[in-house]
């Protein structure tokens, strides 16, 4: 009897531990995703971006990890690189900007919204100029000018089929889905 109850109670208490661990993650997880929902609404708001859009490029490039660098010195948590950063900086007028100023996340989310705003006017005569806008973000403009020939010109259905990079192409997908998954989710009310 006294081996029953105790089997009982051990399986119940390792169910539970196991399910507040499920819990305790689901929750930490999803608190990193909000935090920087204050600074993301400012920055889309200040050049009028879409904020999923925003929190997807976040999510994708450093996981809302203020500290994550890249291999080719993105920084931050949209892993913007320096000649962007000072693009930014020059075209805001802000003074004795330097790239350690790009750990801040506000800062940093300030200058990738520009940039990534920046992209899509770049590529507004198109159809649908996210697709463009992320492979020009992920791999640079003179790859997106080699991809855009032909129909591919302007239907992003094309293009995306003439991005050669399969790295880029996953980059793109996993980014449109997740700003459809924030527009519903996070910023549905807005």
């Amino acid at each position: 009897m006294f081996t029953e109850v105790f089997r009982f109670w051990t399986v119940t208490i390792l169910v539970l531990v196991a399910i507040d661990l499920i819990v305790g993650r689901w929750w930490w997880s999803s608190s990193k995703e909000r935090r920087y929902d204050p600074l993301i609404l400012q920055a889309s708001l200040r050049y009028q971006i879409d904020p999923a859009l925003v929190k997807a490029v976040i999510w994708k490039e450093s996981g809302f990890e203020p500290k994550a660098r890249g291999r080719a010195g993105e920084i931050g948590l949209m892993q913007i690189r320096s000649l962007a950063a000072h693009e930014w900086a020059a075209a805001e007028k802000v003074p004795g900007f330097r790239d350690e100023n790009l750990a801040d996340p506000s800062i940093n989310t300030l200058a990738g919204s520009w940039y990534l705003s920046k992209l899509l006017k770049r590529y507004r005569q198109t159809d649908n100029p996210i697709p463009y806008a992320l492979a020009d973000y992920n791999a640079g403009r003179s790859h997106v000018l080699r991809w855009k020939t032909g129909v591919a010109t302007t239907n992003n259905t094309q293009f995306r089929k003439q991005v050669s990079f399969p790295s880029t192409q996953l980059y793109i997908q996993q980014v449109l889905e997740r700003h459809q998954h924030y527009r519903a989710k996070t910023f549905a009310k807005n």
